[in-house]
């Protein structure tokens, strides 16, 4: 039995379920901030991570665990040193966000922003070819 295939679309997604998600987001970040909780840059950096991979890159969600367990053990390695600066936790996190950012664009199933010009596979994915 033959189920109808979902339409596949590339390129940048918003919707208003994320826009809510990164004002409550951004308004727990601003009230841990206010009562100065060391670890308010947490949220921020999740979500902001959460937002470029499921919206902009749409990166699979295998990536985005593998980035989610470095970010956990990034941050209890600072803890354990007892820095809670976010900078830090940014700065040997980036070079994990630009690697599993560039992997899902040079995969031949990349259907994120600019992928019409990134994918020349991109038709054989929009059509469920790959």
């Amino acid at each position: 039995m033959n189920t109808p295939q979902q339409d596949r679309r590339s390129g940048f997604r918003f919707s208003v379920i994320d826009a809510l998600v990164l004002i409550a987001g951004a308004g727990i970040s601003l009230w841990l901030h206010s009562i100065h909780f060391p670890l308010w840059w947490v949220v921020p950096m999740a979500l902001g991570h959460f937002f470029l991979f499921c919206n902009v890159f749409l990166v699979w969600r295998r990536w985005e665990l593998l980035w989610a367990g470095f970010f956990i053990l990034n941050v209890a390695a600072h803890l354990a040193l007892n820095d809670t600066h976010g900078g830090s936790v940014l700065l040997w996190q980036s070079p994990v966000t630009l690697g599993v950012i560039l992997w899902q664009i040079r995969s031949p199933w990349y259907h994120g922003i600019f992928a019409e010009r990134l994918n020349p596979r991109l038709a054989d994915f929009l059509r469920g070819a790959l």
